[in-house]
Protein backbone atom coordinates (compact mmCIF):
# COMPACT_ATOMS: atom_id res chain seq x y z
CA UNK A 1 0.00 0.00 0.00
CA UNK A 2 3.11 2.25 0.72
CA UNK A 3 4.47 1.68 -2.33
CA UNK A 4 0.88 2.49 -4.37
CA UNK A 5 0.88 5.63 -2.33
CA UNK A 6 4.05 6.60 -3.52
CA UNK A 7 3.47 6.20 -6.82
CA UNK A 8 -0.31 8.38 -6.67
CA UNK A 9 1.99 10.99 -4.74
CA UNK A 10 5.04 10.93 -7.78
CA UNK A 11 2.30 11.13 -10.75
CA UNK A 12 1.15 14.04 -9.03
CA UNK A 13 4.80 15.86 -8.65
CA UNK A 14 5.35 14.55 -12.58
CA UNK A 15 5.93 17.41 -15.13
CA UNK A 16 3.54 17.00 -17.89
CA UNK A 17 5.65 17.61 -20.57
CA UNK A 18 9.11 15.62 -19.66
CA UNK A 19 6.97 13.09 -17.82
CA UNK A 20 9.45 13.43 -15.36
CA UNK A 21 9.64 14.34 -11.73
CA UNK A 22 9.72 17.97 -11.45
CA UNK A 23 12.95 19.51 -11.36
CA UNK A 24 13.89 23.06 -10.93
CA UNK A 25 9.72 23.37 -10.47
CA UNK A 26 7.97 26.72 -11.13
CA UNK A 27 4.39 27.45 -10.83
CA UNK A 28 2.75 29.44 -13.73
CA UNK A 29 -0.21 32.11 -12.80
CA UNK A 30 -2.65 29.29 -13.59
CA UNK A 31 -1.76 27.00 -11.16
CA UNK A 32 0.10 24.33 -13.11
CA UNK A 33 3.50 23.64 -12.21
CA UNK A 34 6.59 22.46 -14.37
CA UNK A 35 10.43 21.60 -15.07
CA UNK A 36 12.02 25.47 -15.30
CA UNK A 37 13.93 24.18 -18.92
CA UNK A 38 10.65 22.48 -19.59
CA UNK A 39 8.50 25.48 -19.72
CA UNK A 40 11.05 27.82 -20.90
CA UNK A 41 11.66 25.66 -24.26
CA UNK A 42 7.73 25.36 -24.64
CA UNK A 43 7.62 28.78 -24.37
CA UNK A 44 10.29 29.70 -26.68
CA UNK A 45 8.50 27.95 -29.11
CA UNK A 46 5.66 30.22 -28.83
CA UNK A 47 7.50 33.64 -29.40
CA UNK A 48 6.79 34.56 -32.69
CA UNK A 49 3.04 34.44 -31.34
CA UNK A 50 3.80 36.51 -28.31
CA UNK A 51 0.74 34.51 -26.85
CA UNK A 52 1.64 32.13 -23.91
CA UNK A 53 -0.55 29.23 -23.29
CA UNK A 54 -0.03 26.57 -20.59
CA UNK A 55 -0.05 22.94 -21.78
CA UNK A 56 -2.32 21.29 -19.78
CA UNK A 57 -5.14 23.69 -19.20
CA UNK A 58 -4.64 26.32 -22.67
CA UNK A 59 -5.01 29.08 -20.55
CA UNK A 60 -3.01 31.57 -22.19
CA UNK A 61 -1.39 34.45 -21.02
CA UNK A 62 0.26 37.95 -22.33
CA UNK A 63 2.92 39.15 -22.16
CA UNK A 64 5.24 35.69 -21.14
CA UNK A 65 4.98 35.60 -17.44
CA UNK A 66 8.39 35.53 -15.47
CA UNK A 67 9.40 31.98 -13.80
CA UNK A 68 9.94 31.92 -10.41
CA UNK A 69 11.09 28.49 -8.80
CA UNK A 70 8.41 27.09 -6.56
CA UNK A 71 10.55 26.40 -3.36
CA UNK A 72 7.72 24.85 -1.55
CA UNK A 73 7.19 22.08 -4.25
CA UNK A 74 11.03 21.87 -4.43
CA UNK A 75 11.10 21.25 -0.62
CA UNK A 76 8.22 18.53 -1.08
CA UNK A 77 9.63 16.84 -3.65
CA UNK A 78 13.02 16.39 -1.75
CA UNK A 79 11.10 15.14 1.46
CA UNK A 80 8.81 12.48 -0.49
CA UNK A 81 12.25 11.05 -2.31
CA UNK A 82 13.38 10.22 1.00
CA UNK A 83 10.46 8.04 1.82
CA UNK A 84 10.85 6.14 -1.81
CA UNK A 85 9.12 8.32 -4.03
CA UNK A 86 9.34 7.00 -8.03
CA UNK A 87 7.91 8.57 -10.96
CA UNK A 88 5.05 7.18 -12.82
CA UNK A 89 5.11 5.06 -15.61
CA UNK A 90 5.46 7.41 -18.48
CA UNK A 91 2.06 7.03 -21.24
CA UNK A 92 4.78 5.14 -23.82
CA UNK A 93 4.71 2.33 -21.31
CA UNK A 94 0.62 2.03 -21.14
CA UNK A 95 -0.39 -0.29 -23.30
CA UNK A 96 -2.23 0.62 -26.45
CA UNK A 97 -5.29 -0.90 -28.89
CA UNK A 98 -2.44 -2.71 -30.65
CA UNK A 99 -0.31 -3.43 -28.13
CA UNK A 100 -0.45 -6.45 -25.72
CA UNK A 101 -1.58 -5.74 -22.10
CA UNK A 102 -0.31 -7.24 -18.99
CA UNK A 103 -3.23 -9.58 -17.62
CA UNK A 104 -2.18 -8.78 -14.13
CA UNK A 105 -2.44 -5.08 -14.09
CA UNK A 106 -5.75 -3.10 -12.59
CA UNK A 107 -6.92 -0.19 -14.11
CA UNK A 108 -4.89 1.24 -16.46
CA UNK A 109 -2.36 -1.56 -17.40
CA UNK A 110 0.60 -1.60 -18.80
CA UNK A 111 2.36 -3.19 -22.03
CA UNK A 112 3.35 -7.00 -21.62
CA UNK A 113 6.86 -8.01 -21.60
CA UNK A 114 6.55 -11.52 -22.06
CA UNK A 115 3.69 -14.15 -21.98
CA UNK A 116 4.23 -17.36 -20.65
CA UNK A 117 3.29 -20.72 -22.19
CA UNK A 118 2.34 -22.05 -19.48
CA UNK A 119 0.63 -19.77 -17.44
CA UNK A 120 -1.11 -18.53 -20.27
CA UNK A 121 -0.65 -15.38 -19.22
CA UNK A 122 1.33 -11.88 -20.49
CA UNK A 123 3.01 -9.83 -17.94
CA UNK A 124 4.47 -6.37 -17.74
CA UNK A 125 8.05 -6.42 -16.40
CA UNK A 126 7.16 -5.46 -12.67
CA UNK A 127 4.44 -8.71 -12.76
CA UNK A 128 7.07 -10.87 -14.59
CA UNK A 129 9.43 -10.74 -11.73
CA UNK A 130 8.54 -13.55 -10.29
CA UNK A 131 9.40 -15.87 -13.19
CA UNK A 132 12.73 -14.53 -13.16
CA UNK A 133 13.38 -15.26 -8.75
CA UNK A 134 10.80 -18.48 -8.17
CA UNK A 135 12.18 -21.59 -8.58
CA UNK A 136 8.56 -22.81 -9.06
CA UNK A 137 8.35 -20.90 -12.05
CA UNK A 138 11.86 -22.41 -13.77
CA UNK A 139 10.55 -24.53 -16.05
CA UNK A 140 7.79 -22.04 -17.55
CA UNK A 141 8.00 -20.76 -21.21
CA UNK A 142 8.69 -17.60 -21.68
CA UNK A 143 7.87 -15.67 -25.11
CA UNK A 144 7.39 -12.04 -26.76
CA UNK A 145 3.98 -10.73 -25.87
CA UNK A 146 0.94 -12.15 -27.78
CA UNK A 147 -2.80 -12.40 -28.44
CA UNK A 148 -3.32 -15.82 -29.35
CA UNK A 149 -2.26 -17.36 -25.92
CA UNK A 150 -5.75 -18.87 -25.86
CA UNK A 151 -5.26 -20.66 -29.09
CA UNK A 152 -3.03 -22.88 -27.31
CA UNK A 153 -6.23 -23.85 -25.49
CA UNK A 154 -8.41 -26.83 -26.21
CA UNK A 155 -11.52 -25.51 -26.79
CA UNK A 156 -13.41 -29.07 -25.85
CA UNK A 157 -11.21 -29.70 -22.94
CA UNK A 158 -10.50 -26.11 -21.18
CA UNK A 159 -6.49 -27.93 -21.90
CA UNK A 160 -3.59 -26.71 -22.81
CA UNK A 161 -2.63 -28.33 -26.01
CA UNK A 162 0.91 -29.78 -25.20
CA UNK A 163 0.93 -33.11 -28.46
CA UNK A 164 0.49 -32.46 -31.75
CA UNK A 165 -1.01 -35.12 -34.16
CA UNK A 166 0.83 -36.10 -37.17
CA UNK A 167 -2.51 -38.16 -38.57
CA UNK A 168 -4.28 -34.92 -38.92
CA UNK A 169 -1.37 -32.35 -38.58
CA UNK A 170 -3.41 -30.28 -35.81
CA UNK A 171 -2.50 -29.81 -31.84
CA UNK A 172 -4.11 -31.63 -29.13
CA UNK A 173 -4.45 -31.82 -25.77
CA UNK A 174 -3.86 -35.13 -23.87
CA UNK A 175 -7.50 -36.15 -23.47
CA UNK A 176 -7.77 -35.62 -26.82
CA UNK A 177 -5.07 -38.14 -27.76
CA UNK A 178 -7.00 -40.50 -25.28
CA UNK A 179 -10.38 -40.30 -27.26
CA UNK A 180 -11.35 -38.84 -31.24
CA UNK A 181 -7.18 -38.97 -31.95
CA UNK A 182 -6.55 -42.22 -29.76
CA UNK A 183 -4.85 -44.84 -32.24
CA UNK A 184 -3.05 -41.79 -34.34
CA UNK A 185 0.75 -41.02 -34.64
CA UNK A 186 0.89 -38.74 -32.06
CA UNK A 187 4.31 -36.86 -30.35
CA UNK A 188 5.03 -34.17 -27.79
CA UNK A 189 4.75 -30.55 -29.75
CA UNK A 190 8.19 -29.73 -28.19
CA UNK A 191 9.01 -32.92 -30.38
CA UNK A 192 7.19 -32.06 -33.51
CA UNK A 193 8.67 -27.99 -33.10
CA UNK A 194 12.35 -30.30 -32.78
CA UNK A 195 11.50 -32.05 -36.09
CA UNK A 196 10.04 -29.15 -37.63
CA UNK A 197 12.74 -26.54 -36.63
CA UNK A 198 15.35 -28.68 -38.63
CA UNK A 199 12.79 -28.71 -41.45
CA UNK A 200 12.83 -24.89 -41.07
CA UNK A 201 16.74 -24.69 -40.51
CA UNK A 202 17.23 -26.45 -44.02
CA UNK A 203 14.77 -24.13 -45.47
CA UNK A 204 16.28 -21.33 -44.31
CA UNK A 205 19.55 -22.10 -45.74
CA UNK A 206 17.97 -23.19 -49.35
CA UNK A 207 16.39 -19.53 -48.36
CA UNK A 208 19.76 -17.81 -47.92
CA UNK A 209 21.45 -19.72 -50.37
CA UNK A 210 18.40 -18.79 -52.71
CA UNK A 211 19.34 -14.88 -51.76
CA UNK A 212 22.71 -15.28 -52.57
CA UNK A 213 22.43 -16.70 -56.06
CA UNK A 214 19.07 -14.18 -56.38
CA UNK A 215 21.90 -10.99 -54.94
CA UNK A 216 24.50 -12.55 -57.90
CA UNK A 217 21.88 -12.05 -60.00
CA UNK A 218 20.94 -8.34 -59.19
CA UNK A 219 24.68 -7.76 -59.57
CA UNK A 220 24.98 -9.18 -62.70
CA UNK A 221 21.86 -7.64 -63.74
CA UNK A 222 22.88 -3.91 -62.82
CA UNK A 223 26.34 -4.94 -64.90
CA UNK A 224 24.22 -5.59 -67.54
CA UNK A 225 22.18 -2.31 -67.15
CA UNK A 226 25.19 -0.53 -66.97
CA UNK A 227 26.63 -2.37 -70.01
CA UNK A 228 23.49 -1.83 -72.03
CA UNK A 229 23.27 1.95 -71.00
CA UNK A 230 27.04 2.51 -71.97
CA UNK A 231 26.16 0.89 -74.83
CA UNK A 232 22.79 2.67 -76.04
CA UNK A 233 24.92 6.07 -74.72
CA UNK A 234 27.48 5.15 -77.32
CA UNK A 235 25.22 3.84 -79.91
CA UNK A 236 23.06 7.34 -79.95
CA UNK A 237 26.39 9.62 -79.98
CA UNK A 238 27.62 7.59 -82.63
CA UNK A 239 24.43 7.83 -84.43
CA UNK A 240 24.15 11.48 -83.79
CA UNK A 241 27.36 11.71 -85.35
CA UNK A 242 26.14 10.31 -88.54
CA UNK A 243 23.53 11.98 -88.57
CA UNK A 244 25.27 14.93 -88.20
CA UNK A 245 27.51 14.03 -91.24
CA UNK A 246 24.69 13.10 -93.54
CA UNK A 247 23.36 16.55 -92.86
CA UNK A 248 26.09 18.49 -93.40
CA UNK A 249 27.36 16.22 -96.13
CA UNK A 250 23.45 17.15 -97.50
CA UNK A 251 23.99 20.89 -96.66
CA UNK A 252 27.24 21.23 -98.75
CA UNK A 253 25.59 19.51 -101.18
CA UNK A 254 22.82 22.53 -101.36
CA UNK A 255 25.23 25.04 -100.82
CA UNK A 256 27.72 23.44 -103.97
CA UNK A 257 23.94 23.14 -106.44
CA UNK A 258 23.66 27.02 -104.98
CA UNK A 259 26.72 27.91 -105.89
CA UNK A 260 26.33 26.19 -109.13
CA UNK A 261 23.42 27.38 -110.42
CA UNK A 262 24.45 31.12 -108.92
CA UNK A 263 27.92 30.60 -111.33
CA UNK A 264 25.93 29.29 -114.05
CA UNK A 265 23.45 32.32 -113.65
CA UNK A 266 26.40 34.35 -113.70
CA UNK A 267 27.39 32.81 -116.50
CA UNK A 268 24.63 32.86 -118.36
CA UNK A 269 23.63 36.49 -117.90
CA UNK A 270 27.54 37.96 -118.56
CA UNK A 271 26.93 36.24 -122.03
CA UNK A 272 23.12 37.56 -122.51
CA UNK A 273 24.82 41.42 -121.66
CA UNK A 274 27.96 41.27 -123.92
CA UNK A 275 25.20 40.21 -126.90
CA UNK A 276 22.78 42.96 -125.53
CA UNK A 277 26.08 45.32 -125.77
CA UNK A 278 26.82 44.28 -129.31
CA UNK A 279 22.92 44.72 -130.44
CA UNK A 280 22.85 48.09 -128.93
CA UNK A 281 25.83 49.06 -131.00
CA UNK A 282 24.52 47.81 -133.83
CA UNK A 283 21.28 49.61 -133.46
CA UNK A 284 23.04 52.81 -132.95
CA UNK A 285 25.80 52.30 -136.30
CA UNK A 286 22.42 51.48 -138.33
CA UNK A 287 20.51 54.66 -136.68
CA UNK A 288 23.77 56.78 -137.74
CA UNK A 289 24.18 54.93 -140.97
CA UNK A 290 20.19 55.72 -141.54
CA UNK A 291 20.40 58.90 -140.79
CA UNK A 292 23.19 59.33 -143.66
CA UNK A 293 21.09 58.34 -146.22
CA UNK A 294 17.76 59.43 -145.20
CA UNK A 295 20.41 62.87 -145.64
CA UNK A 296 21.89 61.85 -148.81
CA UNK A 297 18.58 60.90 -150.03
CA UNK A 298 17.88 64.34 -150.12
CA UNK A 299 21.19 65.92 -151.80
CA UNK A 300 20.08 67.39 -155.20
CA UNK A 301 23.30 67.26 -156.84
CA UNK A 302 23.50 63.91 -159.02
CA UNK A 303 27.26 63.58 -159.04
CA UNK A 304 27.25 64.39 -155.14
CA UNK A 305 25.13 61.67 -154.51
CA UNK A 306 26.87 59.08 -156.68
CA UNK A 307 29.96 59.90 -154.91
CA UNK A 308 29.24 59.54 -151.39
CA UNK A 309 26.28 56.62 -151.91
CA UNK A 310 28.74 54.16 -152.45
CA UNK A 311 30.58 54.39 -149.19
CA UNK A 312 27.15 55.03 -147.04
CA UNK A 313 25.77 51.90 -148.68
CA UNK A 314 27.90 49.68 -147.03
CA UNK A 315 26.33 48.04 -143.75
CA UNK A 316 28.87 45.82 -141.23
CA UNK A 317 28.24 42.31 -140.58
CA UNK A 318 24.91 42.04 -138.62
CA UNK A 319 25.82 40.16 -134.86
CA UNK A 320 24.70 35.92 -134.95
CA UNK A 321 21.16 36.28 -133.22
CA UNK A 322 20.61 32.99 -133.60
CA UNK A 323 21.73 31.72 -130.16
CA UNK A 324 19.30 33.63 -128.21
CA UNK A 325 16.49 31.02 -126.88
CA UNK A 326 13.74 32.42 -124.76
CA UNK A 327 12.26 30.14 -122.17
CA UNK A 328 10.54 32.41 -119.54
CA UNK A 329 10.73 30.83 -116.07
CA UNK A 330 11.89 27.55 -117.33
CA UNK A 331 16.18 27.79 -117.74
CA UNK A 332 16.52 25.93 -114.17
CA UNK A 333 13.98 23.70 -114.06
CA UNK A 334 16.17 20.51 -114.90
CA UNK A 335 17.89 21.50 -111.85
CA UNK A 336 14.76 21.09 -109.71
CA UNK A 337 13.70 17.86 -111.28
CA UNK A 338 17.12 16.53 -110.26
CA UNK A 339 17.02 17.97 -107.05
CA UNK A 340 13.16 16.63 -106.67
CA UNK A 341 14.05 13.60 -107.89
CA UNK A 342 17.24 13.09 -105.71
CA UNK A 343 14.99 13.97 -102.57
CA UNK A 344 12.62 10.89 -103.91
CA UNK A 345 15.35 8.55 -103.89
CA UNK A 346 16.99 9.32 -100.22
CA UNK A 347 13.53 9.01 -98.94
CA UNK A 348 13.27 5.54 -100.67
CA UNK A 349 16.04 4.88 -99.09
CA UNK A 350 15.66 6.02 -95.35
CA UNK A 351 11.82 4.29 -95.37
CA UNK A 352 13.42 1.10 -96.41
CA UNK A 353 16.51 1.24 -94.12
CA UNK A 354 14.80 2.27 -91.48
CA UNK A 355 12.82 -0.60 -91.18
CA UNK A 356 16.01 -2.47 -90.98
CA UNK A 357 17.31 0.43 -88.26
CA UNK A 358 14.26 -0.19 -86.51
CA UNK A 359 14.35 -4.19 -86.23
CA UNK A 360 18.19 -4.26 -85.34
CA UNK A 361 16.98 -2.21 -82.33
CA UNK A 362 14.26 -4.13 -81.59
CA UNK A 363 16.15 -6.94 -82.25
CA UNK A 364 18.92 -5.90 -79.10
CA UNK A 365 18.26 -9.07 -76.45
CA UNK A 366 20.08 -8.83 -73.47
CA UNK A 367 17.79 -11.26 -71.70
CA UNK A 368 17.17 -15.34 -72.56
CA UNK A 369 14.32 -15.33 -74.25
CA UNK A 370 11.33 -16.82 -72.48
CA UNK A 371 9.91 -20.58 -73.09
CA UNK A 372 7.84 -20.84 -76.26
CA UNK A 373 4.05 -21.21 -74.82
CA UNK A 374 2.57 -24.15 -74.87
CA UNK A 375 -1.19 -24.09 -73.50
CA UNK A 376 -4.16 -21.64 -74.58
CA UNK A 377 -3.71 -20.20 -71.31
CA UNK A 378 -0.01 -19.33 -71.82
CA UNK A 379 -0.49 -17.93 -75.35
CA UNK A 380 -3.39 -16.06 -74.21
CA UNK A 381 -0.96 -13.84 -72.05
CA UNK A 382 0.41 -12.56 -75.30
CA UNK A 383 -3.35 -11.40 -77.05
CA UNK A 384 -3.50 -8.63 -78.86
CA UNK A 385 -6.31 -6.67 -80.91
CA UNK A 386 -6.42 -6.02 -83.99
CA UNK A 387 -8.14 -4.31 -86.32
CA UNK A 388 -8.47 -4.65 -90.31
CA UNK A 389 -7.24 -1.70 -92.53
CA UNK A 390 -9.63 -0.69 -94.65
CA UNK A 391 -7.19 1.23 -97.25
CA UNK A 392 -5.85 -2.24 -98.12
CA UNK A 393 -9.75 -4.52 -98.44
CA UNK A 394 -10.76 -5.56 -101.79
CA UNK A 395 -13.52 -4.32 -103.09
CA UNK A 396 -15.39 -7.44 -102.25
CA UNK A 397 -14.87 -7.45 -98.94
CA UNK A 398 -16.76 -6.02 -96.55
CA UNK A 399 -15.60 -5.13 -93.25
CA UNK A 400 -17.83 -4.76 -89.86
CA UNK A 401 -17.74 -5.07 -85.80
CA UNK A 402 -15.62 -1.94 -85.86
CA UNK A 403 -13.27 -3.72 -88.36
CA UNK A 404 -12.71 -7.11 -86.56
CA UNK A 405 -15.18 -8.78 -88.66
CA UNK A 406 -14.60 -9.47 -92.71
CA UNK A 407 -16.88 -10.51 -95.22
CA UNK A 408 -16.81 -11.94 -98.55
CA UNK A 409 -19.09 -10.41 -100.79
CA UNK A 410 -20.75 -10.56 -104.54
CA UNK A 411 -20.93 -7.01 -105.05
CA UNK A 412 -18.36 -4.11 -105.25
CA UNK A 413 -18.10 -2.57 -102.06
CA UNK A 414 -18.23 1.90 -102.46
CA UNK A 415 -14.33 2.32 -101.12
CA UNK A 416 -12.20 5.20 -102.42
CA UNK A 417 -9.39 4.60 -104.63
CA UNK A 418 -6.04 4.15 -102.54
CA UNK A 419 -2.26 2.56 -103.50
CA UNK A 420 -2.75 -0.26 -100.58
CA UNK A 421 -5.96 -1.69 -101.91
CA UNK A 422 -6.09 -5.42 -103.29
CA UNK A 423 -7.33 -5.39 -106.78
CA UNK A 424 -7.01 -8.85 -107.68
CA UNK A 425 -7.01 -10.57 -104.46
CA UNK A 426 -10.08 -10.92 -102.01
CA UNK A 427 -7.96 -10.34 -98.95
CA UNK A 428 -7.02 -7.85 -96.26
CA UNK A 429 -4.39 -6.61 -93.80
CA UNK A 430 -4.02 -5.40 -89.83
CA UNK A 431 -3.95 -1.95 -89.32
CA UNK A 432 -1.12 -2.72 -86.99
CA UNK A 433 2.11 -3.68 -87.53
CA UNK A 434 3.19 -6.90 -85.43
CA UNK A 435 6.76 -7.15 -83.80
CA UNK A 436 7.36 -8.96 -80.20
CA UNK A 437 5.46 -11.69 -78.89
CA UNK A 438 1.73 -11.62 -80.11
CA UNK A 439 -1.25 -14.20 -80.19
CA UNK A 440 -4.96 -14.09 -81.96
CA UNK A 441 -7.77 -16.13 -83.02
CA UNK A 442 -9.78 -15.62 -85.69
CA UNK A 443 -13.24 -17.66 -86.35
CA UNK A 444 -14.31 -19.07 -89.38
CA UNK A 445 -17.33 -19.51 -91.21
CA UNK A 446 -17.93 -20.69 -95.03
CA UNK A 447 -16.10 -23.08 -97.50
CA UNK A 448 -12.74 -21.39 -97.43
CA UNK A 449 -10.13 -19.10 -95.49
CA UNK A 450 -6.91 -18.04 -95.48
CA UNK A 451 -5.66 -16.86 -91.99
CA UNK A 452 -1.95 -15.17 -92.54
CA UNK A 453 0.98 -13.15 -92.08
CA UNK A 454 2.29 -10.60 -94.38
CA UNK A 455 4.70 -7.36 -94.98
CA UNK A 456 3.78 -4.22 -95.96
CA UNK A 457 5.47 -4.30 -98.95
CA UNK A 458 3.68 -7.49 -100.78
CA UNK A 459 2.23 -6.58 -104.15
CA UNK A 460 -1.50 -5.31 -104.43
CA UNK A 461 -1.95 -6.58 -108.02
CA UNK A 462 -1.80 -9.74 -109.81
CA UNK A 463 -1.44 -12.99 -108.72
CA UNK A 464 1.81 -12.23 -106.84
CA UNK A 465 -0.63 -9.98 -104.14
CA UNK A 466 -1.81 -13.70 -103.06
CA UNK A 467 -0.71 -14.23 -99.13
CA UNK A 468 1.29 -17.66 -99.28
CA UNK A 469 2.26 -17.30 -103.05
CA UNK A 470 5.40 -14.98 -102.45
CA UNK A 471 8.11 -14.44 -100.08
CA UNK A 472 6.46 -11.95 -98.06
CA UNK A 473 3.65 -13.80 -96.48
CA UNK A 474 2.79 -16.88 -94.77
CA UNK A 475 -0.99 -18.67 -94.90
CA UNK A 476 -2.93 -21.45 -93.35
CA UNK A 477 -5.75 -22.60 -96.22
CA UNK A 478 -8.72 -23.42 -94.08
CA UNK A 479 -10.35 -25.36 -96.14
CA UNK A 480 -13.91 -27.36 -95.26
CA UNK A 481 -12.13 -30.77 -94.19
CA UNK A 482 -8.40 -29.91 -94.47
CA UNK A 483 -5.42 -27.24 -93.60
CA UNK A 484 -2.83 -26.30 -95.91
CA UNK A 485 0.16 -24.24 -95.47
CA UNK A 486 1.88 -21.86 -98.44
CA UNK A 487 4.70 -20.06 -98.38
CA UNK A 488 6.31 -18.77 -101.53
CA UNK A 489 3.74 -20.25 -103.35
CA UNK A 490 4.80 -23.79 -101.99
CA UNK A 491 1.89 -26.11 -100.34
CA UNK A 492 2.36 -28.36 -97.78
CA UNK A 493 -0.68 -30.23 -96.27
CA UNK A 494 -1.21 -30.23 -92.86
CA UNK A 495 -2.64 -32.99 -90.30
CA UNK A 496 -4.93 -31.56 -87.20
CA UNK A 497 -8.47 -32.00 -86.23
CA UNK A 498 -10.46 -29.21 -88.27
CA UNK A 499 -11.84 -26.34 -86.22
CA UNK A 500 -14.21 -23.05 -86.52
CA UNK A 501 -11.27 -20.98 -85.00
CA UNK A 502 -7.89 -21.08 -85.46
CA UNK A 503 -4.84 -19.40 -83.53
CA UNK A 504 -2.32 -17.40 -84.58
CA UNK A 505 1.01 -16.98 -82.50
CA UNK A 506 4.11 -14.94 -83.72
CA UNK A 507 7.29 -14.21 -82.00
CA UNK A 508 8.97 -11.92 -84.40
CA UNK A 509 12.43 -11.76 -82.30
CA UNK A 510 12.84 -15.45 -82.82
CA UNK A 511 11.26 -15.76 -86.24
CA UNK A 512 8.50 -18.37 -84.93
CA UNK A 513 4.92 -18.64 -86.64
CA UNK A 514 2.78 -20.96 -85.11
CA UNK A 515 -0.81 -21.42 -86.31
CA UNK A 516 -3.17 -23.61 -84.08
CA UNK A 517 -6.34 -25.29 -83.73
CA UNK A 518 -8.35 -23.99 -81.21
CA UNK A 519 -12.17 -25.78 -79.76
CA UNK A 520 -12.44 -27.65 -76.01
CA UNK A 521 -8.71 -28.82 -77.04
CA UNK A 522 -6.11 -26.64 -78.11
CA UNK A 523 -3.74 -28.45 -81.11
CA UNK A 524 -0.79 -27.00 -82.49
CA UNK A 525 -0.84 -27.40 -86.92
CA UNK A 526 2.24 -26.47 -87.68
CA UNK A 527 4.77 -24.15 -86.76
CA UNK A 528 7.51 -21.76 -88.94
CA UNK A 529 11.35 -21.21 -87.84
CA UNK A 530 12.13 -18.31 -89.90
CA UNK A 531 14.05 -14.96 -89.70
CA UNK A 532 11.63 -11.66 -90.34
CA UNK A 533 13.11 -8.59 -91.45
CA UNK A 534 10.30 -6.49 -91.87
CA UNK A 535 7.32 -5.61 -89.04
CA UNK A 536 4.27 -7.82 -89.97
CA UNK A 537 0.47 -7.63 -90.80
CA UNK A 538 -2.39 -9.87 -89.53
CA UNK A 539 -4.49 -10.83 -92.97
CA UNK A 540 -7.46 -12.78 -94.69
CA UNK A 541 -7.63 -14.11 -97.98
CA UNK A 542 -11.41 -15.18 -99.40
CA UNK A 543 -11.33 -17.79 -102.33
CA UNK A 544 -14.01 -17.54 -104.91
CA UNK A 545 -17.05 -19.03 -103.89
CA UNK A 546 -20.79 -19.36 -104.30
CA UNK A 547 -21.28 -19.41 -100.45
CA UNK A 548 -20.62 -16.18 -98.23
CA UNK A 549 -17.58 -16.79 -96.23
CA UNK A 550 -16.60 -14.73 -93.02
CA UNK A 551 -13.55 -14.19 -90.83
CA UNK A 552 -13.47 -12.42 -87.54
CA UNK A 553 -10.31 -11.76 -84.55
CA UNK A 554 -12.04 -12.75 -81.62
CA UNK A 555 -12.16 -10.68 -78.65
CA UNK A 556 -9.25 -12.21 -76.46
CA UNK A 557 -9.47 -11.71 -72.30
Amino acid sequence: MAQQGAQLDGAKFCCSICLDLLKDPVTIPCGHSYCMNCIKSFWDGEDEKKIYSCPQCRQTFTPRPVLVKNTLVADLLEELKKTGLQAAPADHCYAGPEDVACDVCTGRKLKALKSCLVCLISYCKNHLRPHYELPAFEKHKLVDPSKKLQENICSRHDEVMKIFCRTDQQSICYLCSMDEHKGHDTVSAAAERTERQRELEVSRQNIQQRIQDREKDVKLLQQEVEAVSRSADKAVEDSEKIFTELIRLIQKRSSDVKQQIRSQQETEVSRVKELQEKLEQEITELKRKDAELKQLSHTEDHNQFLHNYPSLSQLSEPTDSSSINIRPLRYFEDVTAAVSELRDQLQDILREKWTNISLTVANVDVLLSEPEPKTRAELLKYACEITLDPNTAHTYVLLSEGNRKATYMFEEQSYSSHPDRFTDTCQVLSRESLTGRCYWEVELSGKRVYAAVAYKNISRTGDESKCGHNDKSWALDCYTKSYTFVFNNVSTPVSGPRSYRVGVYLDHRAGILSFYSVSETMTLLHRVQTTFTQPLYAGLQFYDSPFASTAEFSALE
